[in-house]
């Protein structure tokens, strides 16, 4: 049977490192760097960012600055040590830089310096100092020598790639990731690998042996963890502290979503983990056609009684029942019914995602 893609994804906050934790308890899955987001995929720039550009309106300037910028990217993610989401160098292996700098090439239809276009000559200090030494020429020539104005990079790339060129070269750089990452010898699990907002493109970039698991969560617990829990830990995620627009930002994220129906794709709430524990997990396993007896590691590494602190935060204290019925009004579509009202005390140091 072929070794499965596994990618756990939600919505900021979510919880879908509850799912990477528990795959991570069976048999023949492995989650290399644990819980590490490999964002290249839908990063700012990233392979998604460069299908828009080349595939939409492309022209001669666009592909330019969408494969110089791809790359620029790329080289970010590869080197950067210091950039959580980033040393693929270490965290993926030393030809990711390679094997995109391959990609970017089967891209193209031309690279050339014979020309070049304004996005080249946006100024930096190298180019001031160009224009100054050109300045300089120009004078001592008596405007006989005019040198070629000074550019952030020499090379243009051009490419006038179909859909169907770059989803199928696309394909070669996603399989070298795969077989880097070991698909060859177990299950891989990909925590956030493609989001809930790019599940419409899964089909142009992934076989059926990708299976993406989305986890949704409750909004009130979403939000007043980050703002009272998270926030407090440095580790918020990108929502408003204030309810109203809080609402307002997460019903147009939600609404933007392409809706899609793909047998790949399953779709869990992070509470259904913690109070429906054995339900969820069969639901899982089927999906994926695990056995039951793999799950050897059972509640070793998602702890649905630990991860029950991190539910219910709206009942747990009055300060919050203001903002919580404000959300419920605004978001009932999104809101969990939970079986039991949880009313304890709890600190900072319990709150996990």
């Amino acid at each position: 049977m072929e070794n499965k893609i596994v990618i756990p994804t939600g919505y900021m906050g979510s919880g879908s490192s509850a799912v990477t934790d528990l795959l991570s308890e069976v048999a023949g899955y492995s989650c290399s760097n644990g819980n590490f987001e490999y964002v290249f995929m839908h990063c700012p720039n990233g392979v998604f960012d460069l299908e828009d550009k080349l595939l939409k309106g492309n022209n001669a300037l666009r592909s330019d600055e969408a494969l110089h910028t791809f790359y620029s990217c790329m080289k970010t993610l590869y080197t950067n040590k210091y950039y959580w989401v980033a040393d693929y160098k270490d965290k993926v292996g030393p030809d990711f830089m390679s094997w995109c700098v391959e990609f970017i090439s089967s891209l193209m239809d031309e690279r050339t310096k014979d020309v070049y276009w304004y996005y080249q000559e946006n100024p930096n200090a190298k180019i001031y100092i160009e224009k100054t030494l050109t300045k300089i020429i120009k004078l001592i020539s008596f405007g006989k020598v005019v040198p070629k104005p000074g550019l952030r990079y020499e090379e243009m790339w051009l490419s006038y790639t179909t859909p169907s060129e770059f989803y199928s070269r696309a394909r070669i750089l996603l399989d070298k990731f795969f077989l880097q990452m070991g698909i060859s010898n177990s299950n891989i699990i990909l925590d956030q690998f493609v989001l809930p907002h790019n599940l419409y493109r899964i089909e142009n970039y992934f076989e059926d042996n990708c299976k993406v698991i989305v986890v949704d969560r409750d909004p009130r617990d979403v939000f007043l963890l980050n703002k009272y829990y998270w926030r407090k830990a440095n580790a918020t995620v990108p929502y408003s502290f204030d309810a109203e627009k809080f609402c307002s930002n997460y019903s147009k994220m939600r609404q933007a979503e392409k809706q899609v129906e793909n047998r790949n794709i399953l779709r869990i709430h992070f509470e259904d983990l913690i109070y429906n524990y054995d339900s969820s997990v069969f639901q899982i396993l089927s999906f994926l056609d695990i056995p039951k007896t793999l799950h050897k590691d059972k509640m070793t590494k998602f702890v649905p009684e630990k991860s029950k602190k991190n539910t219910q935060i709206f009942n747990r204290n009055m300060e919050y029942s203001d903002e919580a019925h404000y959300i419920e009004s605004k978001l009932s579509q999104y809101l969990y019914v939970f079986p039991s009202v949880e009313r304890e005390k709890f600190s900072v140091d319990n709150m996990i995602l």
